[in-house]
């Protein structure tokens, strides 16, 4: 599949982190933002909350001031997935590495380990948490489109 500037595209991306409330999420909006009309996205956690974990509201604001919507992202386990036809698995987290690869054993998914920080271990104001958000939103924007370039489509 092409994307809108000729790049090469997988058909469905799943991005996995630990609990699918911050990293995977906040991903895969930025990837469907980017390229939504080419591929389907979703998101996945490793492992389910102790509670019905809610989306992180840092990352709704963070994504908001670049213009990502979010939606009403409800976090889920890869055991929650009705569909595992993915041609590319993100993982974001060591956990959800180790998860996704169980799973690709009896599938012929590319698995691809993007080392990510978890802000939500960051401490202090309001602000310096904020920042930490920032900081992993830019990343992953950046490993997003480094990832699916067009330069990279022509290799």
């Amino acid at each position: 599949m092409r994307g809108p500037n000729g790049e090469e595209l997988p058909g469905a991306i799943l991005f996995a982190c630990t609990l699918n409330a911050v990293r995977s999420p906040m991903a895969a909006a930025i990837m469907r933002q980017l390229y939504g009309k080419f591929v389907f996205v979703d998101s996945v956690g490793a492992r389910p909350s102790k509670i019905d974990l809610e989306l992180d509201p840092l990352i709704v604001e963070v994504l908001d001031e670049i213009g990502v919507e979010i939606g009403k992202h409800k976090p889920k386990r890869f055991e929650d997935l009705e569909d595992t036809s993915f041609d590319i698995i993100v993982t974001l987290s060591p956990e959800a590495h180790h998860t996704a690869m169980e799973l690709t054993r009896t599938q012929a998914a590319e698995v691809e380990y993007w080392r990510t920080f978890d802000p939500t271990i960051v401490e202090g104001s309001r602000e310096q948490r904020l920042d930490a958000y920032r900081l992993v939103r830019d990343e992953l924007m950046r490993r997003i489109r480094v990832r699916f370039a067009v330069d990279r489509a022509n290799d």
